[in-house]
């Protein structure tokens, strides 16, 4: 079943992860956090328990989502693959994560 987490600062939602079970992996479903919270760790912190809880992760974003890729990329996941999105018309990146 998919887990959905969510960070809150003083009573208020600024963002979520969910997390999809797949056949090897986790995958990020979703990642989200107000504007007004980035850069403050919230994100960091929300996947730093996603892979104390649930180790390797993997991660599809739009390869024009700049904010996301280089979130991702600060927090160490690697490119280990692309495709077409059909449904958007957006190449999309696979990206994956194993905790060392």
């Amino acid at each position: 079943h998919a887990e959905t987490w969510v960070a809150e600062m003083e009573g208020q939602v600024v963002g979520f992860i969910a997390l999809i079970p797949t056949e090897d992996v986790w995958e990020v479903g979703g990642l989200f956090l107000d504007p007004a919270f980035h850069g403050q760790g919230i994100g960091k912190a929300l996947m730093d328990k996603a892979v104390a809880k649930k180790g390797p992760l993997m991660v599809e974003v739009f390869q024009r989502n700049s904010i996301g890729r280089r979130f991702y990329a600060a927090y160490g996941f690697v490119e280990s693959g692309e495709y077409f999105h059909e449904a958007s018309g957006q190449m999309t990146l696979q990206l994956s994560y194993s905790p060392s």
